[in-house]
């Protein structure tokens, strides 16, 4: 079974998801090793893996170490057209669909796709929405748009609406790497109730009755990073709020 495969079947039964999301400039090594064995005692369904910059050329090893230490699937993150690597499962085609910079939306898709094509990467194409977190997050600044505002449903509905009918297979609501405020829940439900791909939702989520509050507000998978950094203990906390914690 392919990696979105198993995203859609988990989606069907109504199981919720938890990714991890782990920046490589971030952690060492030792830590992602302890992180990966936590994340399979919990039983994390994947792990997203990239970050808006990487500077330490560590991606390759980053997702060795994941795998030599779980067997949860590794799928990329990718900030930009260079953090590429053959190492991992799948990787989310992001097309930043909140915005209007052209090079978000194709012009870098145009320069990875001959590498993805004869790479073994399942390419999984997703739409990306940024939306207002209440600072200027590495996101937003290092794609220079502006993100969707919190309060503004209808435009988060007909992007979403959008992004399906031109044939992407997620919705990635993203708030961004140290948000100070999580996707609102109403925008979360609202863009679910009128999209039938599987939504993930990001960004400032860092505690289980955040995780869980999104995962009862429609999101069908959850995304969290920055807990983990700074507590990596706390992935099974996480992990059972949000498989458990809706039923």
């Amino acid at each position: 079974m392919s990696v979105y495969q198993d995203i859609i079947h988990r989606t069907e039964q109504g199981r919720k998801q938890l990714a991890v999301l782990v920046d490589p400039d971030k952690l060492l090594n030792k830590d992602i090793e302890s992180l990966a064995r936590n994340a399979a005692d919990a039983s994390v369904d994947y792990f997203f893996v990239g970050g808006s910059l990487l500077v330490n050329n560590e991606l390759d090893q980053c997702i060795k170490t994941l795998k030599a230490n779980s067997h949860v699937p590794v799928i990329l993150f990718p900030g930009n057209n260079m953090q590429l690597s053959w190492q991992a499962d799948a990787i989310l085609f992001l097309s930043l669909i909140s915005g209007r910079n052209a090079e978000m939306l194709i012009g870098r898709h145009v320069i990875a796709a001959p590498y993805l094509k004869l790479s073994p990467l399942e390419v999984i194409s997703c739409g990306y929405m940024l939306v207002e977190s209440g600072k200027t997050t590495a996101v937003q600044y290092m794609s220079n748009t502006m993100p969707i505002p919190s309060d503004k449903m209808d435009i988060a509905i007909c992007t979403a609406m959008a992004g399906e009918m031109l044939g992407l297979k997620l919705i990635y609501l993203e708030a961004g790497s140290g948000a100070q405020h999580c996707i609102p829940t109403p925008m979360i439900t609202q863009v679910k109730q009128n999209i039938s791909i599987p939504l993930i939702a990001g960004g400032g989520i860092r505690t289980p009755e955040q995780a869980q509050q999104a995962a009862i507000a429609g999101a069908d998978i959850i995304v969290i990073g920055t807990a983990f950094e700074k507590n990596p203990g706390l992935v099974s906390e996480l992990a059972d709020a949000v498989h458990h914690g809706t039923k």
